[in-house]
């Protein structure tokens, strides 16, 4: 299902983008011609009637961009397991002592060796998703992959190095 994004304009201030919530809740962005942003929340019952406003700093909207990124493309990559039985999805860290850190993710050979795929890299607060065979993995990164059971058990332990290959 969509959601609308409505934008209106603030004549001195900048844009406002509200959406509302299957739950029947207004929640809007107020992006200030300064670079600001209030991350703002309406009353119910009168829609332009601010309840709160929560000002965020850069970084503050995009950790807040990013964390609903990712759960969004976790619980995309659900119903994906949902919809074929005996596919799961598993976030695998990487340690840091992995024979992968600083290596190219094509070295791994992850799908041909298990059929599993890794579909993403969560490092920090970003979400690398379809990581090429040339991304570069670094020390505490964690993997997203999709295969069956023994597939994602083999991509942990090439991982950890300790997979005989």
């Amino acid at each position: 299902m969509r959601v609308r994004v409505e934008q209106t304009p603030l004549p001195g201030i900048g844009v406002r983008h509200d959406l509302v919530t299957s739950s029947g809740r207004t929640v809007g962005v107020v992006s200030h011609r300064n670079g600001r942003r209030d991350l703002v929340l309406y009353d119910v019952d009168d829609p332009d009637a601010c309840l709160a406003s929560i000002p965020l700093t850069d970084d503050e909207a995009e950790a807040l961009a990013d964390v609903l990124g990712a759960s969004l493309m976790l619980g995309q990559l659900a119903g994906l397991r949902q919809q074929a039985s005996g596919l799961l999805t598993e976030q695998i860290a990487l340690p840091a002592g992995s024979p992968f850190v600083r290596r190219k993710l094509g070295d791994t050979r992850a799908r041909t060796r298990t059929g599993a795929s890794i579909v993403a890299v969560m490092r920090d607060r970003e979400v690398i998703a379809s990581p090429g065979p040339d991304f570069v993995f670094e020390a505490n990164d964690v993997v997203v992959a999709v295969g069956t059971r023994s597939g994602l058990d083999g991509v942990t332990a090439i991982l950890a190095g300790d997979d005989d290959d």
